[in-house]
């Protein structure tokens, strides 16, 4: 969006004819490493395949590139291996430009501290969580509210949240629309809220909508992150540099300000679709 009203007003002044150049100074920072680690995971399964993405960050208008990592692994030193073949660490490999992928059995993640270590350009960095259970989606329905058109699309949906703990959840939306929730006010009992999709959704169109436990800390990152994407783009993609997640720089322990973006989580998941009337 800036560079499109960047290039709207460099054209209006050369067509008034105006002379003067005018240099604007923009902010120049190094690279910083990007990471989304985010788990999503389905208990349901019995192995579970973990994709990572890793990019590079730069200054204002410059592309974001992948990443190439030397080595990213996930370990979890309290796990039981079934076998040799089943250890204690696991090594994603790289399957696309900044992707990385690895599978594992799905009691790995449910069960102690998981370890997220990453070596790239020399440096290391390491993130810890714990899974996070959540809520199964009680159901998704399609309402015939609107908001300011007239022409959204409203899809109510509703969970029963668990009783006698405060929690905490992401619910994917689809679109890269998320938003964040508390049990504050419902502890226990079921939740319903409506969501109101623009005027672009059209009849036949499926949509799938997934709800995530999170931790607190997960929770006040992801809000961060919502507001300042302003609903323009999502959370996931490159964050700013003014959210810091839970990854650091194990290397410059020093340096508190060399540390990755992004954040390590793993999380309970339950996904619903419905297809627009």
């Amino acid at each position: 969006m800036m560079k499109k009203i960047f290039y709207l007003v460099f054209i209006a002044l050369f067509f008034t004819g105006c002379e003067d150049v005018v240099d604007i100074a923009l902010p120049q920072t190094a690279p910083r490493l990007s990471i989304d680690a985010l788990v999503r995971l389905d208990t349901s399964q019995e192995l579970t395949t973990v994709q990572i993405n890793a990019n590079l960050t730069s200054s204002f208008f410059s592309e974001i590139t992948p990443a190439e990592l030397t080595r990213i692994s996930i370990s979890n030193n309290t796990y039981v291996p079934t076998s040799q073949l089943d250890p204690q660490e696991f090594v994603l490999s790289e399957v696309a430009p900044g992707i990385y992928e690895g599978s594992k059995n799905t009691n790995f993640f449910t069960q102690g501290e998981l370890k997220l270590s990453i070596a790239h350009d020399n440096q290391q960095y390491s993130a810890s969580t714990s899974f996070v259970p959540s809520s199964p989606l009680l159901g998704l329905k399609q309402g015939d509210g609107t908001l300011f058109s007239g022409n959204e699309t409203e899809v109510e949906v509703s969970f029963n949240d668990r009783i006698d703990e405060d929690n905490f959840y992401l619910v994917d939306l689809d679109f890269d629309d998320y938003l964040v929730t508390e049990d504050e006010f419902y502890n226990g009992q079921t939740f319903k809220f409506s969501y109101f999709y623009d005027d672009d959704i059209d009849a036949g169109r499926t949509i799938s909508i997934s709800i995530l436990g999170v931790d607190e800390p997960f929770y006040n990152y992801m809000n961060q992150l919502i507001v300042q994407a302003g609903g323009d783009q999502g959370p996931f993609q490159t964050p700013s540099a003014t959210v810091r997640g839970n990854i650091i720089n194990s290397t410059s322990t020093e340096d508190s300000s060399n540390f990755a973006l992004g954040y390590f989580a793993v999380c309970e998941t339950f996904t619903a679709t419905i297809v627009i009337e």
